[in-house]
């Protein structure tokens, strides 16, 4: 199972549609934050792909739990902008949430640098900023475990 993970669109609709074509095996999307309207537009859009979304700082009217617990392809994904446990700072206060989660992958954005670390048993992948650097991630979910990527849109 292939789940694309994107984050930071801040209003660069066509970047998420790049992302989309280019990643067309994945059934799901992980959207964490800063683009809203725009990925609620593509879900809309996209309706054979589930889209699990998190609201982040910059979408300020949305009305929707700041955290998603999901289980996806037998593991337990801990979904989150990350400005509400200062990730621009450090990943402790997100560690400590991920253990209270019982999360086996923790996916977050906001600070518009893609990251990928397995530490204690748990996955971590910020996909960067999809809007402002293109960049985007995966998560493959295969027999051996998890595989985490980020790579950029091709234009």
């Amino acid at each position: 199972m292939r789940i694309l993970v994107v984050s930071d669109i801040h209003g660069r609709r066509g970047h998420l549609e790049l992302a989309l074509e280019q990643q067309p095996s994945a059934a799901a999307v992980a959207f964490l934050g800063d683009g809203w309207r725009e990925t609620e537009e593509a879900a809309q859009q996209h309706p054979e792909r589930t889209f699990y979304m998190v609201p982040g700082n910059g979408d300020f009217a949305v009305m929707q739990p700041a955290v998603l617990v999901e289980m996806l392809g037998g593991k337990r994904f801990f979904l989150t902008h990350g400005h509400r446990y200062g990730v621009k700072y450090g990943l402790l206060t997100l560690q400590a949430a991920a253990r209270e989660r019982q999360a086996q992958v923790v996916l977050f954005g906001h600070t518009h640098v893609p990251y990928q670390a397995y530490e204690d048993g748990v996955w971590y992948l910020n996909p960067g900023s999809l809007g402002y650097d293109g960049s985007y991630g995966y998560v493959d979910i295969v027999n051996g475990g998890v595989v985490t990527n980020v790579t950029h849109i091709r234009r």
